[in-house]
């Protein structure tokens, strides 16, 4: 695949729905991109000798951390790549993906560096077929028979999310992990598994009911959405879109377990 911004990339599936796609960046653009990024780090940019605003991009270069420079390109080039390559193969990522370098040279030495190569780590689900009957079906009858079969690393973000909370609540507890897991009777390995079970079926719940909603047709209005924030006690107007977005699937998938017996 070629951009018209000459970046090229290969595709390929993994095992249990993952994605790989290694993107090639031509040094002329990486330099191009390095350019632009040391001029917008240069408008606020504090160098002893010259006012804010006005020193030398050489000058900025000199104090810019090489990671930092080589993280700002990287993030002008990829999401348009990567939108590039999605549609291209005509993939349905079901998450953001995840970045791994494969070939890179320090930005600092651009100058005498040839290509980089950057690899994205995402995945896809499967389709769901709800069964003809499904309106007979309860949730946790469904889960049963439907089965998903999810992306290990959409689970693994899932688990570590969960993970993350438990620690944070852990150390405001003022207490460490090992003991409160010998509290709980748990071993480190036992409460992953536990929670990889919670993540599977926390997931397949809401692509089931995501799958019901699409089924019933359900809509959500923006009057339903405004009505659901009153009830948090929210300010309408500092509840931003994407927000807002996340509301409109939690009220649609309500609406759409309501559709189903208890």
């Amino acid at each position: 695949m070629r951009s018209s911004f000459a970046i090229t990339s290969t595709f390929k599936r993994t095992d249990n729905g993952g994605i790989e796609i290694v993107f090639t960046i031509p040094g002329k653009l990486i330099l191009k991109t390095k350019e632009e990024t040391l001029k917008e780090f240069a408008k606020t940019a504090v160098i002893a000798g010259f006012r804010k605003g006005n020193a030398p991009i050489a000058k900025v270069e000199a104090i810019t951390k090489d990671e930092e420079l080589t993280e700002h390109i990287l993030g002008h080039l990829l999401p348009t790549a990567f939108a590039v390559a999605v549609e291209e193969h005509k993939l349905k990522p079901a998450i953001y993906p995840k970045y791994d370098a494969v070939k890179i040279t320090p930005s600092k030495n651009l100058d005498e560096a040839g290509e980089w190569q950057i690899k994205a780590v995402t995945c896809e689900l499967e389709k769901i077929i709800l069964p003809k009957d499904f309106k007979k079906l309860n949730v946790k009858a469904l889960l049963e028979k439907l089965n998903l079969k999810l992306p290990k690393m959409l689970i693994d973000e899932e688990v570590n999310a969960r993970l993350s909370q438990v620690l944070d609540r852990i150390e405001k507890l003022g207490l460490t992990l090992e003991g409160y897991l010998k509290s709980v009777g748990k071993t480190p390995d036992s409460l992953r598994a536990e929670y990889e079970i919670q993540a599977k079926d926390a997931i397949s719940m809401e692509l089931i009911l995501n799958e019901v909603a699409n089924q019933e047709k359900i809509e959500v209005t923006e009057k339903e959405i405004d009505e659901f924030i009153k009830t948090t006690g929210e300010d309408l107007n500092k509840v931003e879109k994407n927000q807002r977005d996340i509301l409109k699937r939690v009220i649609m998938r309500r609406s759409a377990l309501e559709k189903l017996p208890k």
